[in-house]
């Protein structure tokens, strides 16, 4: 098949990046032939497919999303492609890969009516619709039960246009025989010592993923605990909001941000605790991705994969509405626990015995099937 994958954006650390990538190359295995547009790629690209820059103008984020549409729209129609697959919203798609939550949901929940007035919410409230209106014909590769759900409230989209995909972790994040090995390795290079505590936050948009509620979670911590806990944060994302929160709390010097980092998976061996509390998360991929590694995980249930947390007994899934005063007691509760190893194990075991891995198979065996 001749394919177009069309993203806004492009870089190595993002999770919706990182599927579309799984993808792209199961399809290039498979002998399909695959040309991408984007607004911008940040990184290297990989043989096997055709990247097309399309500069777009714009003074705000969906007014540049408007002239990438407006560009790209007649190149795809000229091209003649077999399907044309989106990782973000936009008009004219065959197929939508549903790595973002319900816009107008978050919108309407979390925001004033005056808000809902602003053509940033008509812009992204049409795009959203182009895609999941009744009248549209696009397919919707769906990551989480719950995004159906939003989805339908608010647009009516019919049932047999979802297909529910399971998740996509490599399976190289099980935890290695050496395990232990890796793990003293990473804590000596971060000089935390064997009775130390290292906590750890990944994922690119520290807002969403909720930073500020770590930090009041930590600076609340007992000293007895809080003197021998240090904090690590990977992901792409301005931390410079966050160290002056840091600093205000007084715990500046136990806080270290790394960037994004190809090297995730030592630090989810050498860690001792996984936080996740997200505002939003349509998945939550870094869940599983500890869960596999043996990571005890905290998190909310507003993200997708949080299930999967509660059916492997790997962590603690803290319910909706979040409460400040909750996490900052389970934060103190797990790091005093007895029951590390016990997590631990039943992650491991979850992940041996459980599909989280055949998104890019399954993403791709559904994109051959419309071709049949």
């Amino acid at each position: 098949m001749k394919l177009a994958f069309c993203l806004f954006h492009y870089f190595p650390y993002g999770g919706l990046q990182r599927d579309f990538l799984r993808i792209a190359r199961e399809c290039i295995s498979r002998g399909h032939r695959i040309d991408v547009y984007t607004m911008n790629w940040d990184g290297p690209v990989e043989a096997g497919f055709d990247v097309h820059i399309i500069h777009s103008k714009g003074f705000q984020n969906h007014t540049q999303r408007e002239d990438f549409v407006r560009q790209v729209s007649p190149i795809l129609q000229n091209k003649h492609y077999d399907l044309i697959v989106g990782f973000n919203k936009m008009p004219g798609l065959h197929v939508y890969y549903a790595a973002d939550t319900c816009y107008q949901s978050k919108a309407r929940q979390s925001r004033s009516w005056i808000y809902r007035l602003t053509s940033r919410f008509r812009h992204s409230v049409m795009y959203e619709e182009a895609i999941f209106s009744k009248t549209s014909s696009t397919h919707i590769l769906l990551l989480s039960e719950i995004q159906q759900i939003e989805y339908q409230t608010y647009y009516q989209t019919p049932s047999h246009r979802f297909h529910l995909l399971p998740p996509g972790i490599a399976r190289d994040r099980i935890a290695p025989e050496n395990s232990a090995d890796i793990r003293n390795m990473l804590r000596q290079e971060l000089h935390i010592k064997p009775d130390e505590f290292l906590l750890l936050m990944v994922g690119s948009g520290f807002k969403t993923k909720g930073l500020d509620r770590t930090l009041l979670a930590y600076s609340s911590l007992p000293s007895h605990l809080k003197n021998r806990t240090r904090l690590v944060v990977i992901g792409k994302d301005n931390s410079q909001p966050f160290e002056r929160q840091a600093k205000r709390l007084g715990m500046a010097n136990q806080l270290t941000f790394l960037g994004g980092r190809d090297d995730v998976p030592r630090f989810l061996l050498g860690a001792d605790l996984l936080l996740h509390p997200a505002y939003n998360e349509n998945t939550g991929t870094v869940l599983l991705e500890a869960l596999a590694s043996g990571l005890p995980v905290l998190t909310t249930d507003v993200c997708g994969y949080a299930h999967f947390i509660k059916e492997a007994n790997a962590g603690v899934v803290l319910s909706s509405p979040f409460q400040q005063c909750e996490f900052n007691k389970m934060l103190e509760n797990m790091l005093s626990s007895s029951q590390h190893s016990e997590w631990k194990q039943n992650g491991i075991n979850f992940a041996i015995k459980t599909d989280i891995y055949s998104l890019p198979q399954q993403a791709v065996d559904f994109l051959e099937s419309l071709k049949k």
